[in-house]
């Protein structure tokens, strides 16, 4: 017979064996669907969101283009540039005090001055909605102002009220609904006063030092593509200037960075519940096969080839599969549609229903390939029992490897799997950690329900048949320790460890973080207003601690004279070279630092120029004492040698630099100075006179509470945290249907079982509470392992990597081993219920 007469005649035989139904296949189905719809729905709403924002990039970003000029004004060389490409809108984002007009409250706010240009695309949409150019102008002495509604409800304004920013006095004339390049400003940690730019300048906020962003946005004349080079064109005219350049094809960089790392991580936890459902999709083909041993067993007395055996169950079960990733990209292509409801208030989104073919062939490609990888080994487990044995009722335990062909094609799936994850994976080297944690976590499972074995079977001997009985099943043959151990391991060790990781931030952050910050950073102090500062805070807060430290503004060029463009520095420390840097000079350590190598200057030092270097960020970055860095600071460029290197508190939350000069190399360029208060009164009211006192007495300082700004960030991580706890539990879900899997292919032992012990006198109350005892202790063991491993995993990312102070939670333990109870002895009971209703005379024939 010719091999597609054999493919013709094996499909036949396979579509006519399935008019029997679905039967035994429902965990298989839900095992894929899952898994696939995980994938195609993380992969689909990703698709969506950044679709929408290319499509919408002019509006993102209010231009065609974004210059971005930090701390400093622009040259005239510098704006006539930004002019030569098309029409040009500025504004200015500073944070303020904004002040009710009596001055008997005050609050933090993100000031942004725009021109009459703005938006250049878009609309700026605010209650009442008329012009923005009508709704900023100057009236009756009063500039117009549009606020946030939670600046609003923080002072009790509504619109038409006045208010105070710096030396100027505002009228409110609407509440913002939208600003149209919102997502491009980045993350805000205070609510948007929109004012004209002749408002900013009767504020007199701007000053020497002020941390202020510079924004030009350019719309290109019609028909004009985007500059090609245009980063490297601008860089070539202005060197060292600092300049940060976006366009409308990626309006919102960091953003979609951010979109693509949490798609990344949402995939690869989609993969982790496909492949632990690749486990229940094993233990279904395995039982498939096994109440299909007489049907085989004919097969082969008529003289079906083994080959076409394998054929015909293989097509049955890839057509099975078929229907799992139909149902698992039904949910995917459905996914966009619900997910746009709720990220239309926070994200640009398309409300037209779309389909996603990349997302959906990747997720399709996941499932197919772990359903054929995981459905192989039991088939050629199955080719190799000969008739007379299917016969004697025998089935088809994984006692040994199955023939080399199908060994080498499972291990060519499986490779395919990695490939697929690795090739798609925006970081890949992510994916090959991810994928090399799956192997070990895998193995080590394995050997772990090999140890809980071999401890079963050398237990001692107890007296109690409902015990012997339990730790009995634990270690014969056909056990279910390992599919246990294997399917609920891995899900419980991914909650373990992302509550212990969500635990200790959340304690850092709330506790003791919260401790040691000060109460309050003050900001852009000039230095003509600093003893008079001081004398406001004394008088305020006459028992606090205040610390005050010099500020500039630079920008590392070089390290070793290497321009820093040239540096390929890791993700952890980029952060260092891009962009404009705090920086100070001193004559004494700094109070939350240690030098740990070479030495401080001595005071009144006036030679070469000297700088203190942070020992983590230096050591990244490859640099020891006695190397040099240059660093532009108001268009002049210093190049200092690292006198020495000191480690940092970072989690102080105090004054700290990662570059300390000496006094002498830059005493003499204006600056401004911030200071921080600790140890201020601990009731609101106090609090609130100090900043009153300090923003009544100086309207251009400003004033950060760190208590807000703390709560602000422990709400932005418990948000991250309740996603990823909840794509997680997508694969708990699969590990407790692979268990449900695992009793259904372990059934018609436990039946045999199950007779011959009734038979011999044994009640159903006895099994019951041998097999309850049994999935006890396999629950208990597991929940052990996961709480091991799970600890292990958040103390490396805890306090290796994120350098925090690390505490086990004993609330964690009790809720995983609870978990683990009732979903094994549960799911377990439910699934031994019908064994022990067997009727013995039909099975006692059958041995």
């Amino acid at each position: 017979m010719s091999a597609v007469a054999r493919f013709r005649l094996s499909l036949r035989l396979a579509l006519r064996e399935m008019r029997g139904g679905l039967s035994g296949f429902y965990i298989f189905l839900a095992c894929i669907a899952l898994g696939t719809g995980a994938i195609a729905a993380v992969n689909s709403v990703a698709g969506s969101v950044t679709g929408a924002m290319a499509e919408q990039g002019q509006t993102i970003l209010a231009g065609d283009i974004r210059f971005q000029i930090n701390n400093r004004d622009v040259t005239p060389e510098e704006e006539a540039y930004f002019k030569s490409f098309g029409e040009v809108s500025r504004s200015d984002t500073i944070r303020s005090m904004a002040r009710k007009a009596d001055g008997s409250d005050q609050t933090l706010s993100e000031v942004k001055a725009v021109d009459g240009a703005y938006p250049l695309y878009g609309t700026l949409q605010f209650e009442p909605q008329t012009s923005p150019a009508d709704a900023l102008a100057q009236t009756n002495g009063a500039y117009g102002a549009i606020a946030a509604p939670d600046l609003l409800d923080r002072l009790k304004l509504k619109v038409g009220d006045e208010l105070l920013a710096g030396n100027a006095k505002l009228r409110i004339t609407g509440s913002l609904v939208k600003e149209p390049d919102a997502l491009s400003e980045g993350f805000a940690f205070a609510p948007r006063l929109i004012v004209s730019r002749d408002a900013l300048a009767a504020a007199g906020l701007v000053q020497t030092g002020s941390l202020i962003e510079h924004v030009f946005r350019v719309k290109l004349p019609a028909g004009t593509p985007m500059p090609a080079d245009l980063k490297k064109k601008t860089d070539a005219a202005f060197p060292n200037s600092g300049i940060r350049i976006a366009t409308s094809k990626n309006a919102a960089p960091a953003l979609n960075d951010t979109i693509s790392r949490f798609t990344e991580f949402l995939t690869l936890v989609g993969l982790t519940a496909l492949i632990v459902g690749g486990s229940g999709v094993a233990n279904a083909v395995r039982a498939y096969l096994d109440s299909k041993r007489g049907v085989i067993a004919t097969f082969k007395c008529l003289g079906a080839p083994a080959s076409t055996v394998t054929l015909i169950y293989m097509l049955q079960i890839l057509m099975i599969a078929a229907v799992g990733i139909l149902a698992g990209l039904v949910l995917g292509a459905v996914a966009p549609m619900i997910a746009n409801r709720f990220l239309a208030e926070y994200l640009p989104v398309d409300p037209t229903p779309t389909l996603f073919p990349g997302a959906l062939l990747i997720a399709a490609l996941f499932g197919l390939l772990t359903a054929a990888g995981f459905a192989i080994l039991p088939l050629g487990r199955a080719r190799e029992v000969p008739a007379t044995a299917l016969f004697r009722e025998q089935g088809f335990e994984p006692t040994r490897w199955p023939a080399r062909p199908f060994a080498i094609a499972a291990g060519v799936v499986f490779l395919a799997i990695a490939g697929l994850a690795v090739f798609t994976a925006q970081d890949r080297r992510i994916a090959l950690y991810f994928l090399g944690a799956i192997i070990v976590a895998f193995v080590v499972l394995r050997l772990v329900g090999v140890g809980i074995a071999a401890l079963a079977r050398r237990s001692p001997s107890f007296r109690s048949p409902v015990v012997r009985l339990a730790l009995g099943n634990i270690h014969r043959p056909g056990a279910l320790t390992g599919p246990v151990v294997l399917s609920l391991g891995l899900g419980l060790m991914l909650l373990v460890t992302l509550a212990l990781i969500d635990g200790n931030m959340r304690r850092e952050l709330q506790g003791s973080m919260a401790v040691r910050a000060p109460d309050y950073f003050f900001i852009d102090i000039q230095s003509r207003d600093l003893a008079g500062f001081e004398d406001v805070v004394k008088k305020s807060a006459p028992n606090a601690k205040l610390v005050e430290a010099p500020m500039l503004r630079g920008r590392l060029t070089a390290l070793n004279g290497t321009d820093v463009s040239q540096i390929k520095a890791a993700e952890s420390v980029r952060w260092v070279l891009n962009g404009d840097r705090g920086i100070t000079y001193s004559d004494s350590v700094p109070e939350n630092a240690t030098v740990t190598q070479g030495a401080w200057w001595p005071k009144d030092y006036t030679g070469e120029p000297l700088v203190s270097f942070s020992e983590e960020e230096g050591k990244e970055l490859g640099l020891k004492v006695g190397d040099t860095v240059t660093v532009n600071v108001l268009g002049r460029q210093i190049t200092a040698k690292i006198a020495n290197m000191r480690k940092v508190d970072w989690r102080s939350m105090g004054i700290n630099f990662v570059m300390v000069f000496t006094p002498s190399t830059v005493k003499g360029a204006p600056h401004a100075w911030l200071a921080t208060l600790t140890g201020s009164e601990a009731d609101r009211k106090a609090e609130n006179s100090v900043v009153h006192a300090v923003t009544n007495a100086y309207p251009g300082v400003t004033t950060i509470n760190i208590k807000d700004a703390i709560d602000t960030v422990t709400k932005l991580t418990g948000q991250i945290a309740l996603a990823i706890r909840v794509a997680a539990s997508v694969a708990l879900i699969s590990s407790v249907l692979v268990l449900a899997g695992a009793l259904a292919a372990g059934n018609r032992a436990r039946i045999h079982d199950a007779v011959v012990l009734k038979t011999l006198g044994a009640t159903r109350r006895t099994l019951i509470a041998a097999f309850g005892l049994e999935y006890a202790l396999l629950g208990l063991a597991t929940a052990l392992f996961a709480l091991i491993v799970g600890a292990a995993a958040s103390y490396g990312v805890v306090h290796l990597i994120m350098t925090l102070p690390w505490r086990f939670d004993p609330m964690t333990a009790v809720l995983t081993a609870v978990l683990s109870l009732v979903v094994t002895v549960g799911v377990g009971l439910i699934g031994t219920w019908r064994v022990l209703g067997q009727k013995a005379a039909p099975i006692l024939r059958e041995l």
